[in-house]
């Protein structure tokens, strides 16, 4: 039997209901006394049949004898002496023979001759059968004797000694009729089946006692069996509720020995529950978490905060800890559980939400306030426009009329620039090939490229199908970190523009540049709105790519390293999906590049 076919005989046991074994069992025990006591009975009934056919052939024997002795012409007292021998076999108490009347002619007590016996049977009809018959004498002074009696004729004739001499029968009259019985003792039998009867009650008994023990032990294996099975379910359900839980989950005994530590727990701190398991806490654990496990022992209560924890490296991220002792009802420690859950992407969220919302009053602000400067704008523009006709022979003024209008048109830019991105866009979302977007686009950046000494790459294979795209707005987006990207390599460079099939049903658009890069701590401003580290730039450009491609439903990622040059990456869903919240810019706790500015 291999280990499968084992458990399943396992299960099936384990599934028998006991009160189908009690009833089963309810059910053999009066069929095994019935059984005992048809047992008792049988046995009885052979006894009897032994004691009968014992008597029969000592009836046989001595008829035999008696017949022996009428061919060597016995005496009467011949044949009273071979009686009185036959009756001293063992277990006989008695040899009998008497006449029709009832009176004894021989018996294995001479004392008794002539005496009556019998009297109480049908003694003529008893000497005309040729049946065996038997009857149980009771007897005063022990047991009870078996008696065997039957009809006497060891010939035909008359029977000498047991005759009349002094009047003999007719010729033509019948022989006497002659009754022997034989009485054998019962007390050894009695006590055979005494000896019989109490050993198969001790039998019955004992497998009665084993059927119960069975019983028991069954019930108690059923016991063990469905406690064993709801223990291993509640095991494993604990198990997979540990380790598949969103919170990070460490348990440590009363040594300060780790003893429980989930994949959560795993993915933070970057340890394998293998390599750490049984090890010391200190050990394994950072000193900031260390500090919790002193506090909570020294404390002896449930600890719960925030705090920042270094993990690998210069890692270190905002968890939420909650630590408490484990104790037994007598109040003895057992260990201590320590859950922590990142909050690395709330802090994320938070931040975001705060932005949203700073970003959504800028922006009305700053439509307000662009429209109240366009009106005096124009009027500005054309007194300029004025002074430069009236005063164009004079060049000093002329110049100054140039400027100023210049001035103004770049200002009109700026205020243009922050009226559409406080206003909503209006998408006009049609099937359109990114390949085909993508080459319209350099083709107006290839003549400003070549200037500089910039070298344009483009991988675009061809097998990528059309998503949803404004084509107008995309061209917008890409043309902006264009010129971002050339602006970073005055001293020329590479330009490179792929495009590629994403993760999860995405499209994926990279512009990378060898250009001078962004410096770190400007990663997490370049989405911000007027932020620049152009000496005449708006500070709008990027916060307005990042509203378009999220008006897209997609998203803008960049990685930058000074010196080294800048990654854009926009990823693009394939189907139409609902943008995200604006002003949405990465955490740089979570460890991605955030997106810039430049």
């Amino acid at each position: 039997m291999n280990r499968q076919q084992t458990k399943q005989y396992r299960h099936l046991w384990a599934i028998i209901p006991p009160w189908l074994i009690i009833g089963a069992v309810a059910i053999l025990v009066p069929l095994f006394i019935v059984m005992t006591l048809e047992n008792i009975d049988r046995q009885k009934g052979q006894t009897t049949r032994l004691l009968v056919e014992k008597g029969a052939s000592l009836i046989r024997s001595f008829e035999a004898g008696a017949r022996t002795g009428i061919g060597m012409r016995w005496s009467g007292f011949q044949l009273q002496k071979l009686l009185m021998e036959t009756a001293r076999e063992p277990d006989v108490d008695y040899l009998i023979v008497t006449d029709t009347r009832g009176t004894i002619l021989a018996d294995s007590d001479p004392t008794r001759l002539g005496m009556g016996y019998g009297l109480d049977l049908d003694l003529p009809a008893i000497a005309r059968s040729e049946t065996t018959a038997w009857r149980q004498v009771p007897n005063e002074e022990g047991a009870d004797t078996f008696e065997i009696y039957r009809r006497f004729a060891p010939t035909s004739g008359p029977f000498p000694g047991f005759s009349d001499p002094d009047r003999p029968p007719p010729p033509d009259a019948a022989p006497p009729g002659l009754v022997i019985f034989v009485g054998l003792d019962m007390g050894p039998i009695l006590a055979a089946q005494a000896e019989d009867r109490r050993n198969t009650i001790w039998m019955a008994v004992i497998f009665l006692l084993i059927g119960f023990a069975g019983i028991f032990l069954l019930l108690l294996a059923q016991g063990y069996r469905a406690t064993r099975s709801s223990l291993s379910r509640v095991k494993a359900f604990s198990d997979g509720l540990v380790e598949h839980m969103p919170m990070g989950l460490i348990a440590v005994d009363g040594e300060g020995t780790l003893t429980v530590f989930n994949r959560t727990a795993e993915i933070v701190f970057c340890l394998q529950a293998e390599a750490v398991l049984g090890k010391p806490m200190p050990e394994i654990l950072p000193e900031r978490c260390r500090e919790i496990f002193r506090e909570m022992a020294r404390e002896g209560r449930l600890i719960e905060r925030e705090i920042d924890c270094p993990v690998t490296g210069s890692r270190i991220l905002p968890l939420e800890v909650i630590a408490t002792p484990l104790t037994e009802e007598n109040g003895s420690l057992l260990g201590h559980v320590f859950l922590f859950r990142d909050l690395t992407e709330v802090r994320r969220l938070t931040l975001e939400i705060a932005r949203s919302r700073r970003m959504a009053s800028l922006g009305s602000l700053a439509a307000g306030v662009a429209h109240e400067i366009r009106n005096p704008l124009s009027s500005i523009k054309g007194f300029a426009a004025f002074f430069r006709e009236r005063h164009g022979e004079i060049p000093e003024e002329r110049e100054a009329a140039d400027v100023m209008i210049k001035e103004v048109e770049r200002l009109n830019r700026v205020i243009s620039q922050l009226l559409e991105f406080a206003r909503p866009l209006a998408m006009k979302l049609q099937p359109t090939s990114p390949r085909a977007v993508i080459r319209h686009t350099l083709h107006t950046v290839e003549g400003q490229a070549r200037e500089k000494g910039i070298a344009v790459e483009a991988d675009l294979p061809p097998e990528m199908g059309e998503i949803p795209l404004d084509a107008d707005r995309m061209s917008q987006v890409l043309l902006n970190l264009y010129l971002n990207a050339l602006a970073a390599m005055e001293g020329g460079g590479a330009l490179r523009v792929a495009l590629a099939p994403g993760d999860d049903g995405t499209v994926r658009i990279t512009i990378a540049d060898t250009g001078a890069g962004i410096r770190r701590e400007d990663l997490s401003r370049v989405f911000d709105p007027y932020f620049t580290t152009k000496p005449a730039g708006t500070g709008l450009g990027l916060p307005i790519v990042q509203k378009i491609v999220e008006a897209h439903g997609g998203e803008v990622q960049i990685a930058s390293e000074p010196g080294k040059g800048t990654t854009v990456t926009i990823l693009l869903p394939t189907r139409p999906a609902a943008p995200p919240p604006s002003f949405v810019p990465p955490s740089p706790e979570s460890g991605e590049a955030p997106p810039g500015n430049r």
